[in-house]
């Protein structure tokens, strides 16, 4: 059961990497690429907590081979847009988290959410990325504060 300490390891090591993060007075050239890299590492954060919530969940209230059958299923599952976490992923959980989630991400967490996997596919792909440090900064807050929620909501 390593769902808050991975999610807390991986956070740590993030915010170390935001530390980082060059200053506005640095090339403008850097600071897109240390721009796309953050895309990359924050939607693959977000990815990682979603697996841990629900994995430390399947631990906790099932058998061992339910928690390998989620755990095995759960690595099959990436690209974590709003409609993936809410409908697909935690709505097959539990039909009361999809609606608290629905309730919850809404607006500008919707919108970062799903901007940021956007803009992680791009990257991906070798496409032009059009955004800024302080915009993937603003992401990954985002981002916590949609991770701790679904953490309370799923491992109170």
């Amino acid at each position: 059961m390593m769902g808050r300490k991975e999610i807390h390891a991986r956070r740590t090591r993030l915010d170390q990497t935001f530390v980082r993060m060059p200053s506005s007075s640095a090339d403008p050239e850097f600071q897109s690429d240390f721009a796309r890299y953050l895309v990359v590492l924050v939607s693959g954060f977000l990815e990682n907590s979603i697996e841990a919530i629900l994995l430390e969940f399947a631990e906790k209230k099932s058998s061992p081979e339910v928690a390998a059958h989620v755990a095995r299923q759960l690595g099959f599952w990436t690209n974590p847009n709003c409609e993936k976490i809410i409908l697909s992923l935690f709505g097959a959980f539990n039909s009361d988290w999809r609606d608290k989630l629905q309730n919850y991400i809404i607006d500008e967490k919707n919108d970062s959410i799903n901007s940021l996997v956007a803009l992680r596919h791009k990257v991906a792909h070798g496409d032009y990325v059009g955004t800024t440090l302080s915009q993937v900064k603003q992401y990954y807050k985002t981002i916590i504060d949609v991770v701790e929620f679904m953490n309370e909501l799923v491992n109170p």
